[in-house]
């Protein structure tokens, strides 16, 4: 693989990113160990018994790594008893405390527990969202002060042998970083960057990283950039993988497969955490799912290798297709779904009938036949046919032909002939065992070979639950749509009914900011420090707001997760303390201290005076 792109062991060859073995507690990360699965409490740290018991019931439920937020000194003193009374009933798993603002609670909090984790934008930095132009000088000073600030802390983690999670989160990077790369994975990258060359000068490397956000295509290009520097930079640390803000429900299944499922993909990843907006139990499963993938050492079939990457894996593009009615260009990615009944699906924009009539009426859906039983007088309908069998057929449409195509097709000289017909849109198909690996492979050798053709994922699943669906499906298919990559998915699963399939197919395609069909709603996973009940809160958010398209907005715990990680959303809803909400237009702090019983006609009121609503039809 090109060394200016390379960013995993392999392109095709499915191997973890070998880091090094970090020891927390009893559990250790990295290596050859199993992909680690951790999650949250989200019960007050105060409340020993409360948290004892959440932590023992997402220890039974499989997880390896337990943390808990410290907002102050009186919270980091109760993981002394919270500890104590988990290993008098016998559980020993590491704990994590959650570190924000405070470094004086960071140092107390890693003498009692296995692992700390700290943000880089706010442990030492004040954080204002100041634009402040920095002189070389300038900013050497301020990595300086970090320096001292963060001293203490490496100390007392070497005598104590505590490991530091390094997590940097998509918009919450400091000032500094803000002034010179912004907002950007880039900026996550280096705000990481510096802190490891302060912690390696000071000789502790006992270091996992994280790069989070809620935009997949950002946390994905983020990791991927991570990896690359620290191959340069000859490092290997473990890698924490999670998708922040995910939301609930099947949303934020789909929404966390398709980040972390990515990048696990990919080799990426030693230890994960699904943020959903429901009881910390909840993410378990799911993280089990999508590590369980990669625990088979037989994942893997042969796939001739990568050597040259034809895309920039760090910075999204969508690949230009042509145009072909309503695919390729500038359009919308389509939605394909395969019916055995004529009216079943309402919203996807192509139907593949199988010896079935073709209805009289079609709305706003078209629809797919077999070369064989198409015929020039249908309308809205287009053939399908084999790539062997297409250049021999007579039966063609003059607006649109679906050829499908496997890898076995692709030529050099059939790439030739197909990308000279301005009618064809290719349908790729892989039954590999890592088909999104080899489908990716496809697109590649059509980009080198300048095929302009749009191309439609095809992905087909058998013998697995709805769950594993919808999270297999969200990895396969943001591992290409967040590399800009497809014009269109179509999904088959045996056994699962098709408006399960059609909605998954839309919401991975939502999840990868690929073709935004319904509201966004960022929600944070919740814990200690959220002051309002955020679940019931997003339910009636989602209720009265559900219907803006295109709109983001942000129902966050409480300030630490307010103002900065909402990043990109339009409006925000956060925790200011309890019972208090505060509201956010983008970044800005424009209504404070809204009681909680008013908020959510407050949040409605400040979107209809920007000129963003409109009524639900």
């Amino acid at each position: 693989m090109k060394s200016d792109f390379k960013y995993c062991n392999s392109l095709t060859s499915y191997s973890r990113f070998k880091t090094r073995v970090i020891r927390i507690g009893n559990i250790p990360l990295g290596g050859h160990y199993p992909i680690r699965i951790q999650s949250m409490t989200n019960t007050s740290t105060l409340d020993t018994a409360a948290t004892v018991e959440q932590s023992v019931r997402l220890i039974e439920a499989g997880c390896d790594y337990v943390r808990i937020t410290a907002q102050s000194i009186k919270e980091a003193e109760n993981l002394v008893k919270i500890k104590k009374e988990l290993r008098k009933r016998g559980f020993e798993n590491p704990l994590i405390a959650d570190i924000h603002f405070n470094p004086a609670v960071a140092e107390f909090a890693a003498t009692v527990v296995e692992k700390i984790r700290i943000n880089p934008g706010n442990y030492v930095d004040k954080k204002k969202f100041e634009k402040i132009e920095y002189s070389d000088s300038e900013y050497q000073e301020e990595i300086e002060k970090i320096r001292e600030s963060i001293a203490p802390l490496i100390k007392i983690c070497n005598d104590y042998g505590t490991t530091i999670r390094i997590g940097t989160n998509h918009g919450s990077l400091s000032d500094r970083i803000m002034s010179r790369y912004g907002d950007t994975p880039l900026g996550m990258v280096e705000s990481a960057l510096e802190f490891i060359r302060i912690c390696e000068e000071l000789n502790f490397e006992n270091l996992v990283l994280s790069m989070k956000a809620s935009n997949i295509r950002v946390m994905i290009a983020a990791y991927r950039l991570l990896v690359h520097r620290m191959m340069k930079e000859e490092m290997d640390y473990p890698l924490h993988v999670g998708v922040t803000e995910a939301g609930s429900g099947e949303e934020g299944r789909i929404k966390s497969a398709a980040g972390i499922g990515a990048l696990l993909e990919d080799g990426i990843g030693d230890t994960i955490r699904v943020s959903l907006t429901e009881t910390p139990e909840a993410e378990i499963p799911v993280a089990k799912i999508l590590a369980g993938r990669y625990s088979n050492s037989n994942y893997n079939n042969y796939l001739k290798e990568i050597e040259e990457s034809p895309i920039n894996p760090f910075e999204f593009h969508k690949h230009y297709t042509n145009e072909i009615l309503n695919l390729g260009k500038d359009n919308d990615p389509v939605v394909i779904i395969s019916s055995g009944k004529e009216d079943e699906e309402k919203n996807a924009d192509y139907i593949y009938i199988n010896n079935f009539s073709i209805p009289g009426n079609h709305g706003n859906t078209a629809y797919i036949v077999n070369t064989a039983e198409w015929k020039k007088s249908f309308k809205k309908c287009y053939p399908l046919c084999k790539a062997e069998k297409y250049f021999p057929s007579k039966k063609k449409s003059s607006e649109l032909n679906f050829v499908l195509v496997t890898q076995n097709d692709l030529s050099e000289s059939f790439i030739e002939k197909i990308k000279n017909d301005t009618t064809v849109v290719i349908i790729i198909e892989s039954e590999n065992l890592r088909a999104a690996v080899e489908l990716r492979s496809m697109f590649f050798d059509l980009i080198i070979n300048h095929c302009k053709n749009p191309v439609i994922i095809k992905r087909k699943y058998t013998e697995i639950s709805s769950e594993e669906f919808q999270l297999y499906a969200a990895t396969d298919i943001a591992l290409l749509m967040t590399d800009g990559l497809g014009d269109g998915i179509w999904l088959e699963a045996e056994g699962i009914k098709n408006n399960i399939i059609e909605k998954t197919a839309f919401d991975i395609l939502q999840a990868t900011g690929s073709r935004i069909y319904k509201t966004e709603h960022i929600s944070c996973p919740t814990c200690g420090r959220t002051s309002f009940d955020i679940f019931e809160t997003l339910k009636r958010i989602k209720q009265f707001t559900g219907h803006l398209k295109g709109l983001k907005i942000a129902v966050m715990g409480c300030v630490v997760n307010g103002p900065g990680e909402m990043a990109d959303s339009d409006y925000g809803y956060v925790g200011s303390s309890a019972g208090k909400i505060n509201l956010y237009k983008g970044k800005c702090l424009v209504k404070r201290n809204i009681d909680e019983k008013d908020a959510l006609d407050a949040l409605i009121d400040l979107i209809k005076e920007n000129g963003d609503w409109v009524e639900e039809e």
